[in-house]
């Protein structure tokens, strides 16, 4: 966020936030205390580190002075409080470091975190580029996305798998000569001083996951619909986190998508000359994910249901970075973004003019949805509603418009089969012993592979899948050992080895994180006849 702007948004932000904290002094009273409570039992746990043992005397210090204070003081310590938060929270933009890390950082991406030298920096930086173009795929509405950054403010939802979502979706925009968005990214991701530095100055915001009170999600909350208000382009992750499990999200956190409904309709009451807002999803889709083997086993430890934040995964570890992306460039293995449709906040279609379209394709004046009578107004009870729409349109254009490989078709053949084979054994059993059989025949796999395939094309022709280019026009074979080629060249242990003419299945979370991809899509699981 510019300079010119951050003050502003912040006092903004302050007073809605206090406004809402409670009509009386005894809801005011209850949020402080509520925060006060939240904030000092998460320090606790932190006091071993110096920051968090300041923080938790000014805190301790606080609920001295307010157990003591009248409505008017704790009414003034709520503001300090608020103030903290959004302070902490806000970002802002600086546009020189915006163009030299779009054009520098993305290409260089092995480097960045490598961390190498100046000089090996700049002589490496040509080649960079190249690679990252020729495998980096952008596809979809892209010219209905042009279009309605042009006509209002923005809020892109993309999938979320991986930490390097938001840095080659920063890419993306600026390929296609687009502005920077505002978005927030995980305190975590900050620590990184080189990485932070510059997510700092592209207009990051900062999430702290660990603060629970319920004033702070309100300030992140408020923060963006302030962004949006002011013309600022979002970029949200609907999601909230990355999929543990692998698969594609179908719930969405409704809190942050409803800021778009929330700006439009403070932008209409205030005359804005550009008070719409178009929501548009989009698909982020690799073949190999990072931290495919932290995530999947947080997913599958009972910690994982409320393990929110992971700080130790494989994107904290520069090394692990550097030889992911390295290899990925090896393989030629390309990253697909596709693009959706744009929607309103209503989640309807909308159309090239910016027109929202009813399910029969005919132009509706969505500036009636928000009139509450002659004027636009809130009505918390139909904005709800109106926000599970949207969620529910954004979840269908994920599954439209998700882009599988190899990898996800060949993980789903090898998984079914061995639940096929094991069918006395749980989930958890199957995956820590692997079944009565340490190996897929060949020629089965080659079967299953393409029985699957032949599905995955048909849906793909009634457009509800897409394929890449080796699922779309290979033959078993191909895609099998193209599947094989990225299972073997990262991970720790390979998901699947061939030795001869079997496949032995070696980490079966593997397996199971990267076939969760293709989990709903009405997919054959059973054998077919030889």
């Amino acid at each position: 966020m510019r300079a010119k702007d951050r003050e502003r948004v912040l006092a903004e932000v302050i007073q809605r936030v206090i406004s809402r904290a409670g009509a009386t002094p005894q809801q005011l009273e209850q949020a402080l205390f509520d925060t006060l409570y939240d904030e000092r039992r998460r320090l606790e746990v932190e006091r071993h580190r110096s920051p968090a043992r300041r923080e938790l005397s000014f805190y301790d210090q606080l609920q001295t002075r307010a157990l003591k204070a009248g409505p008017d003081e704790q009414r003034d310590i709520l503001r300090e409080v608020v103030g903290r938060f959004a302070a902490e929270v806000a970002g802002h933009f600086d546009e020189r470091i915006y163009h030299l890390t779009t054009k520098v950082v993305p290409p260089a991406l092995t480097l960045l975190f490598n961390a190498v030298s100046p000089l090996k920096l700049l002589q490496q930086i040509p080649s960079g580029l190249s690679r990252l173009d020729d495998q980096l795929e952008i596809s979809g509405e892209t010219g209905a996305l042009k279009r309605a950054v042009a006509q209002g403010t923005v809020v892109l939802v993309p999938t979320h798998a991986s930490h390097m979502d938001s840095i080659l979706v920063g890419y993306m925009l600026y390929r296609l000569g687009l502005p920077p968005f505002v978005y927030g990214a995980g305190l975590n991701l900050f620590h990184n001083r080189l990485v932070g530095f510059f997510m700092h100055n592209l207009g990051a915001y900062k999430v702290d996951r660990k603060k629970k009170a319920a004033i702070y999600k309100e300030v992140l909350k408020t923060y963006a619909g302030v962004s949006i208000e002011l013309g600022y382009h979002n970029l949200f992750f609907p999601g909230g986190t990355r999929s543990r499990s692998g698969a594609v999200e179908n719930r969405l956190k409704l809190g942050l998508l409803g800021m778009g409904l929330d700006a439009y309709v403070r932008s209409l009451r205030a005359g804005s000359q550009r008070p719409d807002v178009f929501v548009v999803p989009c698909t982020i889709n690799y073949q190999l994910v990072l931290e495919a083997e932290t995530l999947i086993d947080d997913h599958l430890k009972e910690v994982g249901k409320s393990r929110y934040i992971i700080e130790d995964d494989e994107f904290s570890r520069p090394r692990r970075v550097f030889e992911f992306v390295s290899r990925l460039f090896d393989l030629q293995s390309r990253i697909h973004i596709r693009v959706s449709r744009p929607l309103d906040p209503f989640g309807n279609q909308v159309d090239e003019q910016g027109r929202s379209l009813d399910a029969r394709g005919r132009a509706v004046d969505r500036r009636r949805y928000v009139l509450a009578g002659e004027e636009p107004g809130f009505d918390a009870q139909r904005d709800q509603e109106y926000t599970r729409e949207l969620a529910r349109a954004i979840v269908e254009s994920y599954r439209r418009d998700t882009v599988f490989g190899s990898v996800h078709l060949v993980a789903w053949v090898v998984f079914h089969w061995l639940q096929e084979r094991n069918c006395g054994l749980d989930l958890y059993r199957l995956l820590r012993t692997g079944g009565a059989e340490a190996s897929m025949p060949l020629l089965e796999a080659y079967r299953r592979i393409e029985h699957v395939r032949e599905a995955m094309r048909r849906e793909e022709a009634a457009g509800r899948m897409r394929l890449d280019a080796t699922l779309r026009d290979g033959d078993s074979v191909q895609v099998l050992a193209d599947a094989l080629a990225h299972l073997r060249v990262f991970h720790v242990n390979p998901a699947l080895e061939r030795r001869g003419d079997r496949l032995l299945h070696i980490d079966r979370n593997l397996l199971l994180y990267y076939q969760n991809r293709l989990a709903d899509r009405g997919l054959p699981a059973e054998g077919v006849p030889a």
